[in-house]
């Protein structure tokens, strides 16, 4: 499987007439596509998709560097600050096949205590990062989505927000957010 980050950037201007003053801009990918006023000058439209692309390849560069390693570092503070370090698995690890969920815990059989997460979430924020593996370590005390699983999750601080990220992020998309949370 080729890495998506090892693709050339590629950016698409627009020139917006409903736009007035600001130049909009948005990233999915290996694509940029920029939005600009009719009456924003050329060398300004430039300067600003060079500031864009610096920023998304800084982005794409954090998404590489994040390893199983970090997982494991992120689940350990996880359990220990807020889940009072109950929380015991096997290992962690980003994944590549996942399609529909972004995280998956077994419970039970041969594979017991094994978390996998998607590696399509490496380039979202830390704290939906967290918030994922909070989901997931949860699912080691309770393999259901129950009223003491959200209570137990909900101890992690940013849960709410990160599922407001997410819900946010899967109606942008068109998918169904129920397979994300």
């Amino acid at each position: 499987m080729t890495d998506p980050n090892s693709k050339p950037i590629t950016v698409e201007v627009i020139r917006d007439g409903r736009l007035r003053t600001r130049i909009h801009w948005e990233w999915n990918g290996n694509h940029i596509r920029v939005r600009a006023p009719r009456r924003v000058p050329q060398r300004e439209i430039d300067k600003h998709v060079s500031k864009v692309l610096e920023q998304v390849k800084r982005r794409r560069a954090q998404v590489r560097a994040r390893a199983d390693a970090d997982l494991e570092a992120i689940a350990r503070r996880i359990n220990t600050k807020y889940f009072a370090g109950d929380v015991s698995w096997h290992s962690i690890r980003w994944v590549s096949n996942m399609r529909k969920r972004l995280g998956s815990c077994t419970v039970g059989g041969p594979t017991d205590g094994d978390i996998r997460i998607s590696d399509r979430i490496k380039g979202w924020p830390d704290w939906v990062v967290q918030y994922v593996v909070a989901h997931e370590l949860t699912h080691r005390l309770y393999p259901n989505h129950s009223r003491d699983f959200w209570r137990h999750v909900n101890r992690f601080p940013k849960a709410e927000r990160a599922r407001g990220f997410i819900l946010g992020l899967a109606f942008q998309l068109g998918e169904d957010a129920e397979d994300w949370l």
